[in-house]
């Protein structure tokens, strides 16, 4: 027997009698609330959006299947343990009961697509969530470095490392010595493309089997079930970043040394069916021709899916931490806290490479670190000293992160409140770099990207100009326009976009222009007194948030041309580098979508004290009153509140 329960903002809360009705439950209530992301997410991982969009879905189900998604999914479900299997298999026994229930003509997307939802398979959560990040670790960065190299030479190393889309995020901890209740308090936000309906799907799970008593609330990954990254379980909270880890390979591939392979056809709307060959060589999986991919989950056949139930069933830091060594793919960076310790520790399996780049085994040490309660924790994707170089090889830039040690810094009396002003915090720490190169010119700015700025629009504006200007330079055609060996599937646009690598490159170029140094023989001076003339010249909107708004990606939306959502485009602090991340794109746009798809205070001394937010809504339906009703909230920088009292929930 399962009970829903929903709070203010539409919020699940599921009681059950035992573990596997409360999987059941969950399944039904996803359908309830996102039955159209479902079927999206079961398209994205089978390869199949062709079908419903067209010749746009094309580079994505071309990718998908020669990732083998659904064959990882399957082997990634064989290699569970038999509890594991019982309890993913009851979500998807929810999610097909309530499918069967449903009407495809109330949910929007299906009825403009005239399709009803597909039937998942026991494997369909892994597949779903694999898919989700195939691209999270870092083959377009490898593409990308590849193209600058043979473009740029030696001089490449001026650009930024950063991915425009490396998924970051902030997370931080202090020991219950930092804080006013004298116990440990947890804060963060993940980063990804802020989609419409929502990655994570707020919920509480609660089972009241006397043998088996767990109540967590957090985020789930919608189509999978109990929760997976950030949580708070009332004696235990844990929340992750991204590693940045290499556990993905891209090498050159001739075709020889065939493993399997198989030709599969892709049916589009209004086309012609497409065959593909999916290969697989003794290098990889060939994603596209000439290049294979080798990844942790493909080798080791597993996801990490072990470490779901015993995440619900931690009390404790060692809990937490025994349950994330199964973990697999992506690589994290996870902060756990009990009452009384913070630790953190790196979760998921990175390969060890000898000197010709095979692998020969997997990192043993997760870099394990204990917080004293005096001190204080931060993980922002950033280079986190030499441990770092055995996980990976491009970290973020550290301006995230050294802030947040900056805010944290000297502090005894930490609480809420001073959580949410960190979350909020919108200094952009790459202003004085590019500053120096106009000097006087922004003087009275003080680096603030707050909505109300008139500098920071100002600011903005000149930075966008100067990215115009370095683009036209002709060192860097060829990254516009690539050699024939250098053009790839669509699915790796973001990631080979040069107006915003070179936006990334900026500070680093800037740096050097000051030093006296021209990299690629450009005069990033003269660019700079250029694009200030032409602001101080022309028209710049009034404030940073005149242009700065909220704009969630809705994908079916956005490749049939059609507006499902009406949502309101509402101003935003915050930029890329800023702990407020809320990213904006110089030369390209100013709207947001891309930042912070959660907000977070996991408190151990009450859960209640604490807060959560996500950009958008609980619900995915448009006329449904949660739809985006937190929409307002995340944009001011506020929390939802956190309700446990059932008594003051509303039983559904």
């Amino acid at each position: 027997m399962a009970r829903l329960y929903r709070d203010s903002y539409g919020i699940p809360h599921l009681r059950a009698d035992s573990v596997l009705d409360l999987a059941r439950a969950q399944g039904r209530v996803t359908v309830a609330d996102r039955a159209w992301q479902l079927e999206w997410l079961r398209r994205r991982a089978t390869g199949t959006t062709a079908e419903i969009v067209g010749g746009a879905g094309l580079s994505w189900d071309r990718f998908s299947r020669r990732m083998r998604t659904v064959t990882t999914a399957q082997r990634a479900f064989a290699a569970c343990g038999p509890e594991t299997q019982a309890f993913v298999t009851s979500y998807v026994d929810g999610v097909n009961e309530a499918l069967a229930d449903l009407d495809p003509a109330t949910v929007p997307e299906l009825a403009a697509a005239g399709l009803a939802p597909g039937e998942w398979e026991p494997w369909m959560p892994l597949a779903t969530f694999l898919a989700q990040h195939l691209l999270f670790a870092n083959i377009g960065g490898l593409l990308w470095k590849r193209l600058a190299g043979e473009v740029l030479g030696d001089d490449v190393r001026y650009l930024s490392s950063q991915d425009p889309t490396a998924s970051g995020s902030n997370a931080w901890a202090a020991g219950g010595g930092r804080t006013a209740s004298g116990l440990p308090l947890i804060g963060g936000d993940p980063h990804r493309i802020i989609e419409q309906p929502g990655v994570y799907q707020q919920v509480r799970l609660a089972c009241d089997d006397p043998d088996d008593p767990f109540d967590v609330l957090g985020y789930s990954f919608v189509g999978v079930p109990g929760v997976q990254h950030f949580a708070h379980a009332g004696d235990v909270a844990w929340a992750i970043t991204n590693a940045c880890a290499d556990y993905q390979d891209v090498v050159d591939d001739d075709g020889s040394d065939v493993v399997e392979q198989h030709r599969e056809t892709i049916e589009v709307l209004d086309g012609e069916p497409v065959e593909i060959d999916v290969v697989e060589t003794a290098r990889g999986l060939v994603f596209e021709d000439g290049l294979a991919v080798r990844t942790s989950s493909w080798v080791l056949g597993d996801l990490g899916f072990d470490a779901l139930l015993g995440l619900l069933r931690a009390r404790s830091v060692d809990d937490v931490d025994r349950a994330l060594d199964a973990w697999v793919e992506p690589v994290n960076n996870a902060l756990i806290a009990d009452r009384s310790s913070v630790r953190y520790r790196i979760a998921g399996r990175v390969p060890v490479r000898d000197a010709t780049g095979s692998w020969t085994g997997w990192l043993t040490e997760p870099n394990r670190a204990d917080v004293p309660a005096d001190g204080h924790v931060v993980t922002a994707n950033e280079w986190r000293g030499p441990e770092s170089d055995a996980v990976g090889s491009v970290f973020a830039a550290p301006y995230r992160a050294a802030r947040l040690h900056a805010l944290l810094e000297g502090r005894a009396d930490l609480t809420r409140d001073d959580y949410v002003a960190f979350h909020n915090d919108a200094l952009l720490q790459t202003v004085p770099m590019l500053a120096a190169l106009v000097p006087g010119a922004f003087d009275d700015f003080d680096g603030v990207m707050a909505a109300d700025s008139a500098q920071a629009a100002r600011y903005a504006a000149f930075r966008s100009a100067l990215v115009r200007r370095l683009c036209e330079q002709p060192v860097f055609a060829d990254l516009f326009d690539p050699p024939a060996a250098h053009r790839h599937e669509e699915v790796f646009s973001p990631w080979l976009n040069a107006t915003y690598r070179l936006g990334l490159a900026l500070p680093r170029l800037a740096n050097e222009a000051v030093a006296g140094t021209r990299p690629f023989g450009v005069d990033l001076r003269a660019l700079a007194q250029d694009a200030l003339a032409e602001v101080d010249g022309g028209e710049v909107p009034a404030t940073w948030g005149e242009t700065h708004v909220t704009d969630p990606l809705h994908w079916f939306g956005l490749l049939v041309d059609r507006d499902f959502d009406a949502l309101p485009r509402l101003p935003l602090s915050g930029d890329a580098d800023c702990v407020r991340c809320c990213v904006s794109y110089p030369a390209i746009s100013d709207a947001c979508s891309r930042g912070s798809v959660a907000r977070y205070v996991w408190d151990l001394a009450d859960r209640t004290a604490g807060g959560w937010v996500v950009p958008v809504g609980a619900h995915g339906l448009p006329d449904d009153p949660h739809h985006h009703d937190q929409l307002p909230l995340w944009a001011a920088g506020e929390l939802a509140p956190i309700v446990t009292d059932w008594d003051l929930l509303t039983e559904q």
